[in-house]
């Protein structure tokens, strides 16, 4: 069960402090909630019969009030500061991280980058009717990538159709694999296909059968 609350309702001496209490126990910035003043509150007279203010705080956009929340816990937690940016549009969401030592989030080849959008679209996934796909990048590090991958594709496709043997590429993730098998799906020479079973699954190029 996901421990993000939608709304709560705090009493303070203000509704300033009340607000700021309610926003720090959702996890949101006050344009991210719908604030509510039940009781405005009052001092009484020299303190006596004084009544505390309340307020009830809602959060606007669930599944971006989510994943901010489930990110700066996160990179709170390993100690870095990540200025966090969220698109959404219909059931797609984009979220870019900038900051300092963006290589530790990218990790190797990637993989450190890709658990954290696996996390965080489960997390947002449990507050949504609708699924919704999440995108985690950095430094525009998965559009690189891409295009190392379809230029690595093309070397590959000239070279085994030089030699005719068959090449078997280091393990990928399912992203990565997909990328290969599209740029070289229209090849008239070779033909791709995958073997072994995951984390260790590979792409092999090998020369089509006349």
């Amino acid at each position: 069960m996901s421990s993000f609350q939608r709304q709560t309702e705090k009493r303070a001496k203000s509704v300033n402090e009340a607000t700021e209490l309610a926003l720090k126990e959702l996890g949101v910035k006050e344009d991210e909630a719908e604030i509510t003043v039940i009781d405005e509150g009052s001092k009484g007279f020299l303190g006596i019969g004084s009544k505390e203010a309340c307020v009830r705080a809602k959060v606007k956009n669930v599944p971006e009030s989510c994943a901010r929340k489930f990110l700066n816990d996160t990179f709170r937690a390993m100690g870095m500061e990540v200025d966090i940016s969220i698109a959404q549009n219909g059931d797609m969401m984009n979220i870019e991280l900038s900051g300092e030592h963006m290589g530790i989030l990218i990790g190797k080849r990637g993989d450190t980058l890709d658990s954290i959008q696996y996390l965080t679209s489960l997390v947002v996934n449990q507050e949504t009717e609708e699924y919704m796909k999440v995108s985690v990048d950095t430094e525009n590090y998965r559009s690189k990538r891409t295009a190392a991958l379809e230029q690595l594709a093309a070397r590959l496709e000239k070279k085994v159709e030089k030699s005719g043997r068959k090449y078997t590429l280091e393990p990928m993730n399912p992203y990565e694999r997909r990328v290969i098998h599209a740029a070289l799906q229209d090849s008239d020479s070779v033909t791709t296909y995958s073997v072994g079973t995951d984390p260790y699954r590979k792409v092999v190029v090998a020369l089509k059968r006349k």
